[in-house]
């Protein structure tokens, strides 16, 4: 019995095959155009890790920073793409990345807690390399490998913790090109790796104010990293 269902699963295998093989193309010549143009809308999760110094103020305080829950954000880019080869394109996503996240501040010594909630809205400018697989019927897997600058917009206020403005990050991505009668439909996630130290160290806007810069000083280095789901329509 268990014979005769394998041998006519392995009979269906070539008829499926040619089912699909036999299915209409979408847009069989898209991938052919020199320059493709797009948008894309999604979301993203951005953590921050400290690395502390162990510094340990006058009053014996020793303060430790957290970021214990995350929060999603939203993005919006526009896209254009350079065809490089039939499995090499350059993309350039120029967009904007609004989130926030909340810090958890915490002397050890004596059980305080602070808090801040960070704000942030980035002007982000990627450019990746997209390798792609060959086309299977609708759908062209593929993956990516680039770099992003961001620059933060948002308002800067004298807060315990202040980020620069500046940041730098190596990307990398997954995604898949679907293929629908009058567009191309991409979902795609990306883990974005942070270069730079996040945490602006240097705030003459405190010199008066000990009590909030030790939570800066407590700090050594300050990273950042995403992880982005986006949709694009091309």
């Amino acid at each position: 019995m268990l014979v005769a269902l394998l041998f006519s699963a392995a009979s269906a295998l070539p008829v499926s095959a040619q089912r699909w093989k036999e299915k209409p193309l979408n847009r069989p010549y898209a991938d052919l155009k020199r320059w493709h143009l797009g948008f894309s809308v999604g979301g993203f999760f951005q953590d921050f890790s400290f690395t502390h110094n162990g510094n340990v103020t006058p009053e014996g305080e020793q303060w430790f920073t957290s970021i214990p829950d995350l929060a999603p954000g939203f993005c919006v880019n526009v896209m254009a793409d350079l065809r490089l080869h039939k499995n090499f394109n350059l993309r350039f996503e120029p967009g904007m990345y609004f989130g926030g996240a909340t810090a958890k501040m915490r002397d050890y010594t004596t059980g305080q807690e602070l808090s801040q909630n960070i704000k942030t809205a980035y002007v982000v400018l990627p450019v990746e390399l997209k390798v792609s697989g060959d086309r299977f019927g609708n759908s062209r897997p593929y993956f990516t490998v680039g770099a992003m600058a961001t620059y933060d917009v948002s308002k800067r206020s004298s807060e315990y913790l202040q980020l620069n403005q500046f940041g730098t990050y190596l990307t990398v991505g997954l995604g898949v090109d679907l293929y629908l009668p009058f567009f191309k439909f991409i979902p795609e996630v990306k883990f974005c790796f942070g270069l730079n130290d996040m945490l602006n160290h240097k705030r003459p806007d405190l010199t008066d104010d000990p009590q909030t810069m030790k939570i800066t000083d407590s700090i050594k280095k300050m990273k950042s990293n995403m992880v982005v789901v986006t949709f694009y329509f091309e």
